[in-house]
C-alpha cells in the first residue's frame, strides 16, 4: 500500500510539473508575441505573396528598420516602415508604376500600404539577384547592390553569402545578424 501511494504523489508532482512548464512555455510565448508583433499583417501578406518573399523575412526587416513606426526617419534620410532611402523608392515604384512621378512617390512615402509594397518589391529584387541569397540581399539593401557586388568581386565576400562574418562595414554586419536573427524567430512563432 505505501509503495502504491508513494507512486501516486510521484506521478501527482510529475503532472503539477508539467502543467506548470506549459504555462511557462506559453508565457514565454505570449511574450516573444509582444516583442515580435506582425503588425500591418494584411499589406504585408498581400505583397510578400505578390512579389514571393518569405512575410517573416518582411516582418523582421521592418523590426530592424523602423521597429513598426510608419513615420519613422533615419539619419541617412531613409523614409517609413521599410526605411527607403530616396533614390530606391523612384526606381522601385517607376518599376511597379511607369507614370509616377518623383513627387508622388516621396508624398506617399509614408502611406503603410505604399511603403510595404516598394519594400517588399525591392527585397524581392535583391533575391532575384544575388539567386535567393537572403545574407546577401539584406547586406545589399543596407549597404547597396555596388558596394555589395564590389565586396564579391575583391573576395571579401563569398558569393553564397556564407561568410556574412566578413562584412566590412560593422553596422551592416550588425544589420544582417540582427536580421537573420529576427527572421529565424518570426518563422518559429
Amino acid at each position: 500500500m505505501q509503495k502504491g501511494r508513494r507512486i501516486f504523489i510521484v506521478l501527482i508532482i510529475i503532472l503539477i510539473m508539467i502543467f506548470i512548464l506549459f504555462g511557462v512555455l506559453k508565457i514565454h510565448i505570449r511574450i516573444l508575441e509582444k516583442m515580435y508583433p506582425k503588425n500591418y499583417s494584411n499589406f504585408v501578406t498581400m505583397y510578400a505573396k505578390e512579389y514571393q518573399v518569405d512575410e517573416n523575412l518582411i516582418y523582421a526587416i521592418i523590426k530592424a528598420e523602423s521597429n513598426f513606426n510608419p513615420e519613422a526617419v533615419s539619419g541617412k534620410s531613409a523614409y517609413g516602415l521599410m526605411q527607403i532611402v530616396e533614390e530606391t523608392a523612384i526606381d522601385v515604384a517607376r518599376r511597379i508604376e511607369p507614370n509616377l512621378t518623383a513627387e508622388e512617390v516621396m508624398d506617399n512615402i509614408f502611406d503603410v500600404d505604399f511603403n510595404i509594397q516598394l519594400g517588399t518589391k525591392y527585397v524581392s529584387m535583391l533575391l532575384e539577384q544575388y539567386d535567393g541569397n537572403i545574407p546577401l540581399a539584406l547586406t545589399a539593401y543596407n549597404a547597396g547592390i555596388g558596394t555589395v557586388n564590389n565586396w564579391i568581386e575583391k573576395g571579401v565576400l563569398q558569393s553564397d553569402g556564407s561568410d556574412i562574418e566578413n562584412i566590412p562595414y560593422k553596422e551592416t554586419n550588425q544589420y544582417v545578424r540582427k536580421i537573420l536573427r529576427d527572421y529565424d524567430i518570426y518563422q518559429n512563432l
